[in-house]
C-alpha cells in the first residue's frame, strides 16, 4: 500500500471516528432508530427490544478482512469508496462471492442484501487500497445477535470450503 492510500484510511478513520470491530476493519454506529420494537413483538430469535433499524460506517482497509459471522436481522451493504468488495457468503449451496462495488460492467453492484442468520465475510478485491460502505441492519443491530466463526466451527459443516474459511477466520 502506497503513502496516499495509508494517508487516505488514516484520514477516513479519523474524520468519522472509526473503532475497530471484532470482525475485522474499522466501524462507527451512524444511525440508531428512535423508537424501539418490543421483545414481544419480535420472533422468538431475538432476547429484548430492538430499534426499529440501525446503520454504520465500515472500512476495511487492505490486509484486514471480514471475518466469517452471522446476524440474526436481515443486513444491507451499500458501497461508498474506493476498492470493490468481495462479500462471502456460506450456505447449503456453498460458498457464493458478492462482488460490491460501481464498475457495473465487472458485475460489481452498488447494494447487497444479506438475509438473516446468513454466514459471510468479507475481504478487498484489489491487493492495495480500502472499502467505505455502510451497513443498515433491521430489526436494528445489537451485539447479543452477533455471532463469530472459528475456522474448525465452519469445517464441521462446509469442509468443501477449507481455503476461503481458512482466509477469513
Amino acid at each position: 500500500m502506497n503513502n496516499q492510500q495509508t494517508n487516505q484510511i488514516e484520514e477516513l478513520i479519523n474524520h468519522y471516528n472509526l473503532l475497530p470491530h471484532p470482525e475485522g476493519g474499522f466501524f462507527r454506529q451512524t444511525y440508531v432508530a428512535a423508537e424501539l420494537i418490543s421483545m414481544e413483538a419480535l420472533p422468538e430469535r431475538f432476547e429484548g427490544s430492538r430499534s426499529f433499524s440501525t446503520a454504520i460506517y465500515f472500512l476495511l482497509p487492505t490486509g484486514s478482512f471480514s471475518a466469517f459471522h452471522r446476524i440474526k436481522s436481515d443486513e444491507l451493504w451499500y458501497f461508498h469508496a474506493g476498492s470493490p468488495l468481495i462479500v462471502h457468503t456460506l450456505s447449503e449451496r456453498g460458498h457464493e462471492q458478492h462482488h460490491l462495488g460501481l464498475d457495473l460492467s465487472k458485475g460489481q453492484q452498488p447494494f447487497l442484501w444479506i438475509p438473516k442468520d446468513t454466514i459471510f465475510g468479507s475481504s478487498i478485491l484489489d491487493a492495495e487500497g480500502y472499502a467505505l460502505v455502510s451497513c443498515a441492519v433491521a430489526p436494528g443491530f445489537d451485539f447479543r445477535d452477533f455471532e463469530l466463526f472459528t475456522a474448525e466451527q465452519l469445517l464441521l459443516k462446509f469442509a468443501a470450503h477449507r481455503e476461503i474459511i481458512e482466509r477469513l477466520t
